[in-house]
């Protein structure tokens, strides 16, 4: 059984005396269950927080436009998934809304459960606010009153080609919709340019995915062709790479409020559907304006 670490201790409190060796080994290996709720640590998400702010947002030129949007109270935030495992867009958002509006306006992510069990990823982004992607867990923290960040695209939007950085894939996934409606919150449309040109998808290679049958040990439809710094041409999803300075801009938009929520409209499928294609729209027309500016 995985550990339930809830709140970890302070590394320079935990121990004096300890060399930084020691402490290193130990944050390294510290270990969470990534279907537990509290094992975010506000001191932790702050600290990252205010390091993109010196040295992510600097670097991209980060900019967030619509920052007055995010509504009071629990909301699913749905966003464009760009640049592999280095989400740069993701950390200027979070640096924005922590400056607007205090740690509490930092949405908890929903992650990839194998990335959420690598290490170092283990260790970074679950103390963050990241969990497992998970109806379960999404339903527990909205009706917590939490605000929650999903990427719906998942690795379909993560590693679209590069001749597609500048459109919204989904894939035909809806269960973001079917979510918010049983949830009864409004989703806020969160759509990042230039975050996707910090390395190059030469092509996203469903075919190959398909033939490796990567979706049931990997459990991704991707196996990108990436050129990288600094490991050049590779295949296959990257753990990190060091992103090309690209500029980032990253647009929130007016919530999206449906007429019905509930149960029943969450099971009629012509009607999440609709809501499904409105949000898609929404997202397309900035993300087609906010790359032509």
């Amino acid at each position: 059984m995985v550990e339930d670490r809830s709140r970890p201790r302070r590394r320079s409190n935990s121990n004096p005396g300890q060399s930084p060796f020691r402490r290193a080994i130990g944050f390294l290996t510290r270990r969470y269950n990534i279907d537990s709720l509290d094992n975010r640590n506000e001191e932790w998400t702050g600290w990252i927080a205010r390091w993109a702010g010196r040295v992510v947002v600097p670097y991209h030129r980060g900019q967030v436009r619509g920052i007055d949007a995010v509504p009071e109270g629990p909301c699913l935030f749905v966003g464009n998934h760009n640049g592999g495992a280095v989400n740069q867009d993701t950390l200027i958002l979070f640096h924005a809304l922590c400056n607007r509006y205090g740690i509490g306006a930092v949405p908890y992510g929903l992650g990839h459960e194998v990335v959420l069990k690598l290490p170092v990823f283990h260790q970074l982004f679950v103390p963050g606010g990241a969990v497992r992607a998970s109806h379960h867990n999404a339903e527990r923290l909205l009706g917590a009153g939490r605000k929650v960040l999903v990427y719906p695209g998942g690795d379909l939007d993560n590693f679209r080609p590069f001749r597609h950085r500048h459109r919204i894939v989904f894939g035909g996934r809806r269960g973001y919709i079917r979510l918010a409606l049983r949830a009864r919150v409004p989703i806020l449309p969160v759509v990042a340019t230039g975050a996707h040109s910090t390395f190059v998808v030469l092509d996203d290679m469903r075919w190959l995915a398909r033939l490796m049958r990567t979706n049931r040990w990997a459990r991704t439809k991707a196996w990108p062709l990436i050129l990288s710094l600094p490991w050049g041409i590779t295949l296959g999803p990257l753990p990190f790479h060091f992103p090309l300075p690209a500029k980032i801009t990253v647009e929130i938009l007016k919530p999206i409020r449906f007429p019905r929520y509930g149960e029943k409209a969450a099971g009629d499928d012509s009607y999440v559907k609709s809501c499904a294609d409105e949000v898609e729209a929404a997202m397309q027309t900035a993300l087609s304006r906010l790359a032509e500016a």
